[in-house]
């Protein structure tokens, strides 16, 4: 047996003991697998909640819908709130601790009336990020099996790919807040002008970017190896276009390229 594999059954064998539980469900790589392996060792005592957030973009909602149905998972989906609080909207840099409190409160409800456990999507490789949610899921005594059975991101993909879930390949995700700088109001308006520019840079073939939102400027990042073809004058220009339309007056290109939380890099810069 592989690795990735004895992992895998490892992973059944401890969704088994916890005999019922309730999944974090996003529709991203980690949480369908989690789901999907979830449902095939638990059945109906498995349910995969998904949240319905102004922070979650509607492709991760409509996609997650679609898996759940394609592969029969327990499904539901809530209403979450957390743009209500004023704590979260201030967007401090441990904002992901508000929203993730909101959604383990719902969660733990919905597990204490059916005698369940919550679970979620975290993996080996989350350990060493700057995860704020991560002080709320504890809080919760939210169980994390991917990460107790030492499953890596690239473990889930192959395992996820070995069973047909369509996740398997899908760039790394995150809630649209993530793209508004810290301590810069969190709205539903930016949240939807963010969407708006983010589609419009997928409808032109791009797999790999964030939008930042600084105001009324889009700072684009784009993977380093998808970058030649953005300087391209036409589909500069398209970008440019696009992202007007979408609500920005101006629009600029980050030539380092997309790396994943780089609103995080100044947090822990010391002073020379």
């Amino acid at each position: 047996m592989s690795e990735p594999a004895a992992k895998e059954q490892a992973l059944c064998d401890t969704l088994a003991s916890l005999d019922s539980v309730i999944v974090a469900y996003s529709g991203g790589v980690d949480s369908a697998y989690l789901a999907y392996i979830a449902s095939r060792t638990l059945g109906d005592r498995s349910v995969a909640v998904t949240a319905d957030s102004p922070s979650y973009p509607e492709r991760h909602r409509a996609l997650a819908i679609r898996i759940a149905k394609d592969f029969g998972l327990r499904h539901e989906i809530i209403k979450t709130s957390e743009l209500d609080n004023p704590e979260y909207r201030a967007n401090p840099s441990n904002r992901c601790y508000f929203c993730k409190h909101e959604l383990y409160t719902h969660l733990s409800a919905i597990a204490t009336a059916r005698q369940a456990i919550v679970v979620d999507g975290n993996n080996a490789d989350d350990r060493g990020d700057y995860r704020p949610g991560r002080q709320a899921a504890r809080e919760f005594g939210v169980r994390s099996p991917l990460d107790e059975v030492n499953l890596t991101k690239d473990e889930i993909r192959e395992l996820s790919h070995r069973a047909g879930l369509p996740t398997w390949d899908e760039p790394a995700s995150a809630c649209l807040s993530s793209r508004i700088p810290y301590h810069t109001e969190v709205t539903d308006e930016k949240l939807r002008t963010i969407e708006r520019a983010e589609q419009a840079v997928r409808a032109l073939g791009f797999r790999v970017f964030r939008v930042r939102h600084h105001d009324d400027l889009a700072r684009v990042e784009i993977a380093r190896d998808e970058m030649p073809r953005a300087l391209a004058p036409d589909v500069s220009a398209a970008i440019v276009r696009d992202l007007k339309a979408a609500g920005y007056r101006f629009v600029t290109l980050d030539l380092q390229g997309y790396r994943m939380g780089s609103l995080n890099e100044g947090l822990f810069m010391r002073p020379a």
